[in-house]
């Protein structure tokens, strides 16, 4: 037994978030292979693993035991056949008992939390060895260039992700290693089309990205709009025309990897 997996379903504060946007999720967010190799070197020698704010189950080792914990009902109907069992809890709460796995992961799920720092001190508390956790560093602000067309991400999302200096604090000794995106990704994330600007006026592309659905639909309209302009006059390449050239970019994507002691 990996620990006591009893534990009361969720508020619906928890869960509303991605039971409304996250529809469809499963088909826009397929895991991207460069990116899963490198989250299971992060978690080096780990056999047993909890995911947490585990969505659909992306980037889960298949070769590792993994537990999901998962708030919202609409991302666990997601989860695939044949992936591990699923808790549905949240993460500031996780119920499980002191060092009772391996390793504990979180991959784009720290903006959703509600407690950042008592869901942090609860990877640092379930896990034995390592806590490993891929996020946006709020340093890297505007160097995105959607976010000239829709700098309401950049209001969205200053606040949700936390400096990486306070993630520090609850895990002191995390190394952090920059993830540069492929130009070819396939994991559709905010910045997954970095290189692929037309991809951002589909609406199914945006449907697997949080800003989009959480931004009032006037202002991604207006954003959009500008961008589609740009990109039908060739003022988009003008300006960023040289990324089309490159094979990777990066846009402020980390991997934490902390080592921790039982």
């Amino acid at each position: 037994m990996l620990g006591d997996c009893s534990v009361n379903a969720p508020t619906p504060r928890d869960t509303a978030v991605y039971d409304r946007i996250g529809r469809g999720y499963a088909v826009t967010r397929r895991p991207d292979p460069r990116i899963a190799t490198a989250i299971r070197a992060a978690l080096g020698e780990a056999r047993t693993v909890v995911n947490v704010g585990a969505g659909a189950g992306s980037y889960e080792p298949i070769d590792l035991e993994v537990i999901a914990v998962e708030p919202s009902s609409e991302m666990i109907g997601q989860r695939p056949p044949g992936t591990g069992p699923v808790v549905q809890a949240v993460a500031e709460h996780l119920p499980f008992s002191n060092g009772a796995f391996d390793a504990a992961m979180a991959l784009l799920t720290l903006h959703h939390w509600t407690d950042r720092p008592a869901g942090l001190a609860e990877l640092g508390r379930v896990a034995r060895r390592r806590v490993v956790i891929f996020t946006w560093d709020p340093a890297c602000g505007a160097s995105f260039w959607l976010i000239r067309y829709l700098p309401a991400i950049l209001d969205l999302d200053l606040p949700r992700f936390p400096p990486l200096a306070d993630v520090a604090r609850h895990l002191p000794d995390m190394a952090v290693e920059p993830v540069r995106i492929p130009n070819d990704c396939v994991d559709g994330f905010l910045g997954a089309f970095w290189r692929r600007p037309e991809a951002y006026l589909d609406d199914e592309a945006r449907r697997g990205i949080s800003a989009f659905a959480q931004l009032p639909p006037a202002t991604v309209d207006a954003g959009l709009e500008r961008l589609a302009d740009d990109l039908a006059s060739g003022r988009w390449d003008q300006q960023f025309g040289h990324l089309r050239r490159e094979d990777s970019a990066d846009l402020g994507y980390r991997l934490l990897v902390a080592d921790v002691t039982r």
